[in-house]
């Protein structure tokens, strides 16, 4: 939604152009060829065949108790057809019906998120019999069952793990980067990757009751109860339409000519209404794409401009979604370069994300690196090989503990402060069977997010909250260097789109940002959802009513100055549209201006309005 294309919008919404047709040739009729009954024929054809499905589709609202902006323009079309005044009736139809076209163009806004998601769902399971495996559907599976996870499969159903160990991706669901190291009796949740080695699983719920499952039935559920949007016009036409009534049937008792009441419902038919917001939204869609930023429909960018609360996720939006180097420690005096260069020429080979986040820095700081001799790996706790005649060990804490008992134990405990700080994992690095150094990654906070934070309080965001499946310790960390002072951790999906909906019910909108498939029901759940489009997730983006194509956080505050900067031309052009109408009226209750010349000077208002609205770009 880029651009407007006129062609392919005319050809969806036939009744302006039947509408700017029929104007013209009953114009060259009358004028051009001086046939004024066949142009008052073909006026009148015109204006049913328009006008009649703009009256039905006002009425249905009606009966269905929608009080609409487009209540006026039916009552003056009836009126037109009814008193022969065929040239106003037709202008009206075009104005209505190309203000009708414009809106379903700006709030237009197609999602396949629950098709996304059901087709990452879990599909197979491999079961364990005593005859060997057997592959099942994954609904199949029952409470007790033993199933075999094969490296890179997705855990089917929820589960406890039997095997010692596993290494377990649980973004999906969690959010967070690193894989999770399980031993045997720990849960394991449908959804997430097995990224070690092969492991048994006992099953402790079925397909349709695990974590997986429910993330899907989450975003479902907040897409059905997501609330109809009123538009911006329908909340002025509440009390604009019964002043116009009255102002008619003024007129009528003033003058006794039914005429003037007519005159009276032409110059008052709210075009600025029906034009101005469309008109506005369109623009700020198409600015907002400018700047990376793709608006889904006309409802999101009001909405965003009218929230008052945002909440972020905290991994992938608000970091870098990875881990980095943070520091190298050094110990025994070996230099940190050293120990930087010799640990990712090791982790070159590791297939743990961990190592190869070391190799890269190490490339980045020394170059080309020299490939190890004798590698080995244990998944998801270390690696080790031999290094220009030294042999070097690199891992967790418990792994070289394994190896080197008395050296790890000693430097934990005169380092433990620097290698366990809030949201940071260490690295044991030895040579030659002796505790060298460590490397210490962290998830970094986003360039810009400290002052993004800022823009948004001065934008008059009221409340900025931060929801993560992080643990509390990493998440307040974080959140004080973002300047976030509200935060919920240890959240699994379910848990987000509650702290949402307990956000709602003061009525004031929420903004939901986020960019992992865990984040997809509470992008939903949201009044807005804006998704990292740039590095985030398909279902992420799609479950988002905003897609942020950069990736950059700070386009948030981009996306709400836009919508606040739409609503405020968009009232601007409807308080002056309103403003004019209104005076049209009294000079029209007067008798004073004929239903077609209220027409033409209604056109003036509504070139105004559009001329206003179209500042939005």
């Amino acid at each position: 939604m880029t651009s407007f294309h006129i062609w392919p919008f005319l050809r969806h919404n036939p009744i302006p152009l039947l509408a700017l047709l029929g104007l013209l040739a009953s114009g060259v009729l009358h004028w051009g060829l001086a046939m004024p009954a066949s142009a008052e024929w073909l006026s009148l054809a015109v204006l049913v065949m328009g006008g009649a499905p703009l009256v039905w589709h006002t009425l249905s609202g009606l009966r269905r108790g929608i009080f609409a902006a487009d209540i006026i323009a039916a009552l003056a079309i009836i009126t037109a057809v009814i008193m022969g005044e065929y040239f106003a009736g037709l202008v009206i139809v075009l104005m209505q019906s190309g203000g009708e076209a414009l809106e379903r163009y700006a709030l237009r806004r197609a999602s396949s998120t629950l098709e996304q998601l059901l087709a990452r769902a879990p599909r197979v399971a491999l079961r364990k019999r005593e005859t060997g495996l057997e592959s099942i559907d994954v609904a199949e599976v029952q409470v007790g069952d033993v199933l075999v996870v094969r490296p890179g499969d997705l855990i089917p159903v929820d589960g406890t793990l039997v095997s010692t160990q596993a290494t377990i991706d649980e973004s999906a669901l969690t959010g967070e980067p690193l894989a999770a190291s399980k031993r045997a009796g720990d849960q394991v949740m449908s959804g997430s990757v097995n990224v070690g080695s092969a492991c048994e699983m006992v099953a402790i719920h079925r397909s349709s009751e695990s974590q997986y499952a429910k993330m899907v039935e989450l975003v479902r559920a907040a897409q059905d109860d997501k609330p109809p949007i009123q538009r911006l016009a329908d909340r002025y036409a509440i009390w604009f339409t019964p002043l116009t009534l009255l102002m008619s049937a003024f007129g009528w008792l003033i003058t006794q000519d039914p005429r003037t009441a007519l005159a009276v419902l032409v110059v008052a038919t709210p075009c600025p209404l029906i034009l101005a917001t469309p008109i506005a939204i369109i623009g700020g869609i198409n600015r907002a794409a400018r700047a990376g930023i793709i608006v889904k429909g006309g409802a999101a960018i009001e909405q965003v401009g009218q929230a008052r609360h945002i909440v972020f996720d905290k991994t992938g939006t608000l970091t870098l979604g990875a881990p980095t180097v943070d520091r190298v420690l050094p110990l025994n005096g070996v230099p940190t370069d050293a120990i930087l260069r010799q640990a990712g020429a090791i982790e070159q080979l590791s297939s743990h994300v961990l190592g190869r986040t070391l190799a890269e820095a190490a490339q980045a700081q020394s170059g080309a690196l020299p490939l190890p001799d004798h590698f080995q790996e244990v998944t998801g706790r270390g690696v080790e090989g031999d290094l220009d005649g030294r042999h070097i060990i690199i891992g967790s804490h418990r792994f070289l503990r394994e190896r080197l008992p008395n050296a790890v134990s000693m430097v934990a405990e005169a380092q433990d402060g620097r290698l366990h700080m809030p949201g940071t994992i260490a690295t044991l690095v030895a040579i030659n069977q002796q505790l060298v150094g460590a490397v210490v990654f962290r998830d970094q906070l986003r360039p810009g997010v400290p002052a993004l934070i800022a823009r948004l309080r001065r934008l008059g965001i009221q409340q900025i909250v931060m929801l993560t499946g992080d643990s509390s310790e990493n998440a307040q960390t974080i959140a004080r260097e973002a300047g976030i002072d509200q935060v919920q951790a240890g959240l699994l999906p379910e848990g987000k789109v509650a702290a949402l909906q307990a956000l709602k019910q003061n009525g004031e909108g929420v903004i939901m940002v986020g960019d992992g498939i865990n984040d997809a029901p509470a992008l939903a759940t949201a009044t807005v959802g804006i998704a990292m489009g740039a590095h985030g997730t398909a279902i992420s983006a799609e479950a988002a009513d905003i897609v942020l194509l950069v990736d950059d956080i700070t386009k948030v505050a981009d996306a709400v100055a836009t919508g606040q900067r739409t609503l405020h031309i968009a009232r601007q052009s409807i308080y002056v549209g309103l403003g004019l109408s209104f005076a049209l009226m009294v000079v029209a209750s007067l008798g004073l201006i004929p239903p077609a010349i209220g027409a033409l000077c209604q056109e003036v208002v509504d070139g105004a309005v559009i001329l206003n609205a179209l500042r939005a770009r």
